[in-house]
């Protein structure tokens, strides 16, 4: 894998790359994937190696954006492998027919674009019924959103929070919403 040149972009780290294909050792065979802030790529590259059908890779960095192309040929899966340039909300109001079985969600660490972005993919409702969201964030950054958790693995100071979705009505529900509605009114 390339990297990206400069300190825009970090890569996630082998370990926690491997601890991401355990936990979809199951489920990422023929799945359809979603690799937003994509970086360098090499989620959904292992993905795509593991046998998913196919991934759109999401980022708005030219020189990442290059990094991505470049490593999609070094692994040879230009054919199940589509990049996608700007921000990822842009992205996801375009491709809102689209179902992800898996989307994998690595932005910068400590703002709130994580959870801005899951609430953004819960607007589209781009996850299948089965589907799993992975988040990479900071250990101390929160998520608050929409979707159902399940587990936390932790990695230092980095966390992979696993989603799926929400059954609904729970008192959990009234929190996700009451962020959205303080934090995203009239973004879209």
């Amino acid at each position: 894998m390339q990297p990206v040149p400069g300190m825009t972009t970090r890569p996630t780290t082998d370990r926690v790359k491997e601890s991401v294909f355990n936990i979809l050792q199951g489920v990422v065979r023929d799945a359809q994937v979603l690799d937003l802030f994509a970086g360098t790529g090499q989620l959904g590259i292992e993905a795509l190696s593991r046998g998913a059908a196919h991934c759109d890779f999401v980022d708005q960095d030219r020189k990442a954006l290059a990094v991505i192309r470049k490593n999609i040929q070094l692994a040879r899966v230009e054919d199940r492998a589509q990049v996608h340039a700007g921000p990822a909300e842009r992205f996801l109001a375009r491709c809102a027919k689209q179902c992800y079985d898996i989307i994998l969600l690595d932005p910068p660490y400590g703002g709130k674009i994580l959870n801005d972005t899951l609430f953004v993919l819960n607007r589209f409702d781009i996850l299948s019924p089965s589907g799993i969201i992975l988040c990479e964030s900071a250990l101390a950054d929160e998520i608050c959103a929409p979707f159902a958790q399940g587990r936390v693995y932790r990695y230092g100071a980095i966390k992979i929070t696993a989603l799926h979705r929400s059954t609904g009505g729970t008192p959990e529900n009234k929190k996700e919403n009451a962020y959205e509605n303080s934090h995203l009114s009239g973004k879209l």
